[in-house]
């Protein structure tokens, strides 16, 4: 069977990502670092507009959107994913035949999640749940503790309270995008 990608032109999308193995590299300050660079990188060549992320040690979430006109979101990750796969230092695994015939580094998972954003709610929904997902996980008892998050960026733009996020949102009960 093949996938077939959301060919929206100019949409929001959110996206999961999960490293290879779900090695828990991430958050590791040298790579949040070399994901920040990768991040930056690609806006600078590629421009789009990043509306809420979160990175936790095995996996991430976004949310973007794309100017009018593009639709490449693939094509960005795969050089964002290239970018940070080359800095980075602790991804342990055999190597397959595939990969290495494809020149890839044993960091990400070979695909990603993606969902169109339909309306406002449900962009909304989504923000909440990428915000809260480090508290979902274990990693923080309110989402203004997380380090690795848009979550102050968003509070200093008005859109949550500094202490939004330490009970799950009824609006986002039963999602898991993992």
């Amino acid at each position: 069977m093949r996938y077939r990608r959301s060919q929206q032109s100019g949409g929001s999308f959110f996206f999961t990502l999960v490293t290879y193995e779900r090695q828990p590299i991430l958050t590791r300050p040298d790579h949040i670092d070399r994901l920040r660079a990768a991040f930056k990188r690609e806006i600078e060549k590629y421009p789009f507009a990043l509306d809420a992320i979160v990175i936790l040690p095995d996996h991430l979430h976004a949310l973007w959107h794309l100017p009018e006109g593009d639709r490449d979101f693939s094509g960005r990750w795969s050089r964002i994913k290239r970018y940070f796969s080359i800095g980075c230092v602790g991804a342990t695994a055999e190597q397959s035949d595939s990969r290495r015939q494809k020149r890839e580094r044993m960091v990400w998972q070979r695909r990603f999640w993606e969902h169109t954003i339909r309306d406002e709610e449900d962009w909304r929904r989504h923000i909440d749940y990428i915000h809260f997902n480090p508290v979902k996980h274990g990693y923080a008892r309110s989402a203004g503790e997380w380090p690795y998050s848009s979550f102050q960026r968003c509070v200093q733009k008005g859109w949550y309270a500094p202490d939004w996020g330490r009970i799950e949102p009824t609006e986002i009960q039963g999602f898991n995008f993992e």
